[in-house]
């Protein structure tokens, strides 16, 4: 929906190619969400089928020049007027991975939190770099350069979350394992846990006395 959006708040600037769109898209988000070409054309082909697009002029070539029309300003409106819905979160990859990592056999949760903790912690550093670009030299002086500095900024406090939220979730885990009783071995009950040792000390014990008269024997008593 996001792309939806953003061509025709880009088209409210007045009629662009598809080409140009693209452009002006990564431009205004520094190409953190690159698109491609057929993303683009495909958009445009909905817009155009609601009625929140119409053709302007005539074809240049292959390519078709859009303008946003009535409709097209109206449902623009409205987008900037809601508030971002939450309440239907899009799938994450990392929660997933995680939830699906708990509890599963030969899995261990703790390598893959410490491995993501590394990676975000590497690119919060890589975008805190690049706002100091964009910043030096008193900041962003155009629309395009504040739109970019936004998005920069909102991808650090997200990598800031995300290691935070890391951090909760191995503390959490490390409660769990403190509070979770050690498993008996197999073929055990955990009754007869001590019992199952101690016989097995007593056995290893008495092929330790036998292995030893045997040697003694052989040997004449003597030792190297």
């Amino acid at each position: 929906m996001s792309i939806r959006y953003g061509l025709l708040a880009l088209l409210d600037y007045g009629p662009k190619y598809g080409s140009q769109l693209r452009a002006e898209f990564e431009s205004r988000t520094g190409a953190t969400w690159p698109l491609n070409i057929g993303q683009v054309y495909t958009t445009l082909s909905r817009l155009e089928r609601d009625t929140l697009i119409e053709p302007a002029g005539e074809r240049d070539g292959k390519q078709q020049r859009y303008r946003i029309t009535e409709n097209g300003r109206r449902e623009l409106a409205d987008w900037y007027r809601q508030p971002v819905d939450r309440t239907h979160p899009s799938r994450d990859e990392l929660a997933i991975k995680l939830a699906m990592a708990v509890g599963t056999e030969g899995v261990d949760v703790g390598a893959i939190i410490q491995a993501q903790r590394h990676h975000t912690l590497k690119a919060m550093q890589d975008y805190t770099r690049l706002k100091a670009q964009a910043l030096a030299d008193g900041g962003p002086e155009s629309g395009e350069e504040m739109a970019w500095l936004l998005v920069l900024e909102q991808l650090i406090f997200s990598a800031e979350a995300e290691a935070r939220w890391l951090d909760h979730c191995e503390s959490r885990l490390m409660r769990l394992a403190a509070r979770r009783p050690a498993r008996p071995r197999t073929g055990t009950q955990p009754d007869d846990t001590g019992a199952a040792h101690d016989e097995h000390h007593d056995a290893h014990h008495a092929h330790d006395d036998e292995h030893a008269h045997a040697h003694h024997r052989i040997t004449g008593g003597t030792t190297a």
